[in-house]
């Protein structure tokens, strides 16, 4: 089997589960199991399907870095729990998604699926650097479209588009991109970056949707050459000059936020999938029993056994 590595977007998965899986599932002491339940049976499912060999869990260590808020303050600021104590932010979690992760770390730490995340960093940015790093093809699964921008058909990077279910995966080349938006995966950040992402709470240019996003883009490559293009008045019309002027403070730190880090100073690791040993199937088998997990875990070692 050729090597291939797949990295989850893990908070995007586990809130997928949270909110697919029925939260009558519970645990034998009542509490809910269900976004483990689910989480465990998206990998098994993605495991099955597109065959990894290596497997990691990227993990949302700072889900909103001040850095990035520094620069965009509405950046996530829907997100943010309404919270008395002055400190980080807080994200808007269920509580009875809250007490599942710390089970679905657990979890995988017993499985031998390796958690990596960076300090002030995003999952994303985890994702960014491993993919650029890698020396075989990935699969990047995720409901987010920002990770688009990774998407290269020739180094066999590809995203695994979870936003319509696990019941329709979407398998995202350079030439979906192309058919979606216009736009070539390279030129993906700059498109959301003009285009804007209410998820995110990036405003975007004034009077710029995608399809005159597309068009600049196709026009001037990059969003560079389109500020070059807006400034000397070439190429746009005095209504696109104008919303491209009037957006300008934001057009200088946007793309430093909509760009995914790809270059973090991870420590280098194997991240190969391997059948668990006897005391880790021992431990799985103990968990199983504990969270009421006993056919998902059986389905997912029988996976990884695979």
């Amino acid at each position: 089997m050729p090597d291939r590595l797949m990295l989850l977007d893990s908070a995007s998965l586990y809130f997928r589960a949270f909110y697919g899986v029925p939260d009558k599932i519970k645990a034998p002491d009542g509490s809910p199991v269900n976004a483990v339940r689910g989480f465990l049976d998206i990998i098994t499912k993605l495991v099955t399907m597109y065959e990894p060999t290596h497997l990691v869990a990227c993990w949302d260590d700072d889900w909103r870095p001040q850095w990035r808020v520094d620069l965009i303050p509405t950046y996530k600021t829907h997100r943010v729990a309404q919270v008395i104590d002055v400190g980080p932010d807080v994200e808007v979690v269920p509580d009875p998604l809250e007490v599942q992760v710390p089970v679905i770390r657990e979890a995988l730490g017993v499985l031998g699926i390796p958690i990596v995340g960076a300090a002030a960093h995003e999952a994303d940015d985890v994702i960014g650097t491993l993919a650029t790093v890698a020396e075989m093809p990935v699969d990047i699964v995720t409901g987010d479209r920002d990770l688009f921008q990774l998407v290269d058909d020739a180094r066999g990077v590809r995203v695994i588009y979870t936003a319509r279910g696990m019941s329709n995966l979407e398998v995202v080349t350079d030439a979906t991109v192309v058919a979606k938006y216009g736009v070539l995966p390279t030129q993906y950040a700059d498109f959301a970056t003009l285009r804007g992402d209410s998820s995110d709470g990036l405003p975007g240019v004034a009077g710029i949707g995608e399809k005159s996003a597309a068009t600049l883009l196709a026009a001037h490559g990059d969003l560079e050459g389109i500020l070059v293009a807006a400034a000397a008045g070439e190429g746009m019309s005095a209504g696109v000059q104008a919303k491209i002027a009037a957006a300008l403070p934001y057009l200088e730190v946007a793309p430093t936020v909509v760009a995914v880090v790809k270059d973090l100073p991870l420590e280098k690791a194997d991240f190969r999938l391997r059948p668990l040993t006897a005391e880790k199937r021992a431990d799985a088998s103990a968990l199983a029993e504990r969270r009421g997990l006993g056919t998902t875990i059986d389905r997912i070692v029988a996976a990884l056994d695979r």
